[in-house]
């Protein structure tokens, strides 16, 4: 019976990215130089690198395998310190880890792979191999002390009998003495005994067995390491002999040091960037994949579950009952029955949205490596500081938040951090800082990219918006002008990099951030620094709000932005010669903002004293709504104006109520700047 592999990829590709992270992650620190204090961070490389490159194997991405065992043994030897880490050895790790990422990328997705780059890379580490490193020129010394490191060399009997069912798992014992060929000189004897006649042969049955000696420096635990996935389908017996055995007369000792050019039995050739079609999975994105989730939360949705099958039965045990018996009795039970019902729903709901928390550090670990690549390219020193990365937030946002993130920590460290010597200059650290922080305030995620750098020059971008035409408010404010920097096309760079240009892309930054129902702040201060904001809801799928009626029309006002609501008093109400009307709320003016008016609909009649105004506060300023009536408050289930219409000025979403009607979510934050 054959085992279809494929169900297991996509747990393949995952597992395998996290370890390309973790590799990343500890290659970029600089303490892991110094290996002599660092060593079970070079195991945990190692590891992370040994399991990708297993995997790989038996999944059928025999690119991805041979490509990673050159980074397996540079890894090995650093470990076993016979290399030393240098810096260029760990550009070129970083390298072999984007050249990992993309081949699985392009295999996942079926997209072209820069074969020249990786091949380019394989050479690389095939050079640097080659090569002897101080840790290994000091330990090999000169021809005498090569005798000695012989001499001392451990001698290994490994007896190694698969289970009949190993190769239709895709292991391959081919790979196995491939890798244990890289720790010493190896000989082995077959054992076909347990063949069986051609006509009964299963072509996915192991029938063979063998005895290794293996010859070198390796230890017990490296030598494990080359059979732990197999562990469990074979028998295996290691011992360490003191003297070479005799070869017997049946047997022929073969030395396998070509293993890995060798075909393997179960895989058929592969071409970089391609698998069989057999093993081929669906096109996936990364807005697809899946979301790994702690134990605890999944036995709380199953307790939860547990509670909504007893509130069921009450329900309908009281629906069973006659109508003659249905008295106040069965009507209160009915009532606790549906109160039940409603907390564990609003339960449930909770625990649904936290399986689809991340916390985000999965975008805030991909930034390091940007830092340093881009810093060393521009010739500048930036110190990254990142606060708040526990934070969780709604995995649909967090993955549209990597575009819009990178984008502006390229464009700070490209046009808003100096140069060593002008940082100097200036009276500043010759190292500039870049600081990301994460946060959460009230109902929303709070995420700031600042810097120490130049800042903005503000006659610039005036001069700028006038040369193309820009309209400016008259005695505009610092925040109107910067603003300007996320218009189209919009840059004051003297040059245009291939890097960022500051405003170059940032108004899809805006846009990107807007489509989250975000908003995007700016904040800065000639040559001390700019401070960017990006303020996100929590969830795009649900939200606690207060529905009010305007006219015929319910709308739902966000919780997080009701200070307070009331029915104002005529003596409180003062108009402004040619800019409306304001609401005196204890001795702040706070702007009346007729929702009728705003969406064009039918007048009520009524006056503003007759009604209710709610009040409510952005990031900027506050305002005062005026409605009807208020109606209820509940949690509603976000939709898409936009996907389904169209984006309206005022609206972030809308929702279905219980009765059927739509109701407009307001977007309190651009009602706010409107008026």
């Amino acid at each position: 019976m054959s085992i279809d592999l494929s169900q297991f990829v996509q747990a393949f590709l995952d597992e395998s990215f996290e370890g390309l992270d973790l590799m990343e992650s500890e290659l970029l620190d600089d303490e892991i130089l110094d290996t002599s204090r660092n060593g079970e961070r070079i195991n945990t490389i190692f590891r992370a690198a040994h399991s990708i490159k297993g995997s790989a194997g038996t999944f059928g991405f025999g690119f991805v395998s041979e490509f990673t065992h050159g980074v397996e043994t540079l890894l090995d030897q650093v470990r076993g310190g016979r290399r030393e880490l240098t810096e260029d050895a760990r550009a070129l790790l970083l390298e072999a880890v984007d050249r990992i990422r993309e081949m699985l990328i392009a295999a996942r997705d079926g997209s072209p792979l820069d074969r020249d780059a990786v091949e380019q890379t394989r050479h690389a580490i095939d050079a640097l191999l080659a090569t002897k490193s101080g840790a290994a020129a000091a330990a090999a010394g000169d021809g005498s002390a090569k005798q000695s490191a012989a001499s001392g060399a451990a001698r290994w009997r490994i007896r190694f009998s698969p289970h009949r069912s190993l190769l239709a798992t895709g292991n391959d014992p081919l790979r196995i003495f491939g890798y244990l060929r890289d720790l010493g000189t190896l000989e082995l004897r077959c054992d076909d005994s347990a063949l069986p006649r051609f006509g009964e042969l299963e072509p996915e049955s192991c029938y063979l067995s063998w005895t290794l000696e293996l010859t070198g420096p390796a230890r017990e635990a490296q030598v494990r390491e080359a059979f732990e996935w197999v562990e469990d389908q074979c028998d295996l017996e290691i011992g360490r002999i003191d003297a070479p055995a005799a070869a017997s007369s049946g047997a022929a000792a073969t030395d396998v040091s070509s293993a890995d050019d060798e075909p393997a039995a179960t895989e058929p050739a592969l071409a970089a960037g391609t698998r069989p079609d057999r093993r081929r999975t669906p096109d996936r994105r990364s807005d697809s994949g899946s979301i790994r989730v702690a134990v605890e939360k999944i036995d709380h949705l199953v307790n939860l579950v547990g509670e909504l099958v007893i509130s069921q039965a009450m329900l309908e045990t009281i629906a069973r009952a006659d109508v003659d018996e249905f008295d106040v009795v069965h009507l209160e039970r009915l009532r606790q029955g549906l109160a039940q019902l409603e907390r564990n729903t609003r339960e449930l709901q909770e625990a649904v949205l936290g399986v689809r928390m991340i916390p985000i550090s999965f975008v805030f670990s991909r930034l390091p490596r940007v830092v340093r690549d881009l810093a060393a390219r521009l010739g500048k020193e930036v110190d990254l500081v990142l606060e708040g990365e526990e934070t969780e937030l709604d995995k649909g946002v967090i993955e549209k938040l990597v575009d819009p993130l990178t984008h502006m920590v390229r464009n700070a460290i490209d046009h808003g951090i100096e140069k060593p010597d002008a940082r100097e200059r200036a009276g500043k650290p010759r190292a500039g800082t870049l600081k990301l922080r994460a946060a959460h305030q009230g109902g929303n995620i709070v995420i700031e990219i600042s810097d120490d750098g130049a800042g903005l020059n503000r006659e610039r971008i005036l001069a700028k918006a006038a040369e193309r035409g820009l309209p400016v408010p008259e005695n505009p404010s610092d925040r109107d002008v910067w603003q300007l920097i996320c218009k189209p096309g919009f840059s004051t760079a003297e040059q245009i990099t291939d890097v960022s240009g500051r405003g170059v892309g940032m108004d899809v930054v805006r846009q990107n951030i807007e489509s989250l129902n975000g908003r995007l702040e700016i904040d800065s201060t000639q040559g001390q620094g700019t401070r960017m904001t990006i303020r996100l809801p929590l969830t795009l799928a649900i939200l606690d709000g207060m529905s009010v009626r305007v006219g015929d029309e319910i709308f739902i006002v966000p919780l997080t932005a009701i200070l307070e609501s009331l029915q104002p008093r005529p003596e409180q109400l003062y108009t402004i010669s040619g800019r409306g009307r304001v609401l005196n709320l204890r001795g702040d003016y706070v702007p009346l903002v007729s929702l009728s008016d705003v969406f064009h609909l039918p007048s009520s009649g009524k006056q503003v004293e007759d009604g209710i105004v709610v009040v409510v506060e952005s990031a900027d300023d506050r305002a005062a709504l005026c409605v009807d009536e208020l109606i209820a408050q509940h949690q509603v289930v976000i939709k898409s104006l936009e996907t389904n219409y169209r984006r309206v000025p005022g609206i972030s979403g809308a929702t279905i109520l219980g009765d059927g009607r739509v109701a407009l979510i307001l977007d309190v934050d651009m009602l706010t700047q409107m008026h």
